[in-house]
């Protein structure tokens, strides 16, 4: 078989809460109003800082994810031990 099962399945699960995630936050983004005032504005930037980095930890869960799905299609066990071939220098006669 071609395919590694264990990182397969790790990295499709780290992948769908990513973007699972990124859904979720997208619909949340903070969004202020007209005529608010200095302590609500600081507030606002704050929630916006928090939610950049809350987006991009997400993003990075998915793009680990991502990447180790097509790790798995190379990460094949062999089977049995490293077979090394010794090669015997030529006799003399």
């Amino acid at each position: 078989m071609l395919i590694d099962k264990k990182i397969l399945s790790g990295g499709l699960a780290m992948l769908i809460v990513g973007m699972i995630l990124i859904a979720y936050l997208n619909s949340a983004v903070p969004i202020g109003q007209a005529g608010m005032t200095d302590e609500q504005a600081l507030d606002l930037m704050k929630r916006e800082v928090e939610h950049k980095n809350y987006s991009t930890l997400a993003a990075m869960l998915a793009g680990v994810g991502f990447l180790l799905v097509l790790i798995s299609f190379g990460a094949r066990r062999k089977k049995g031990g490293a077979k090394t071939i010794e090669k015997r220098p030529p006799e003399a006669s």
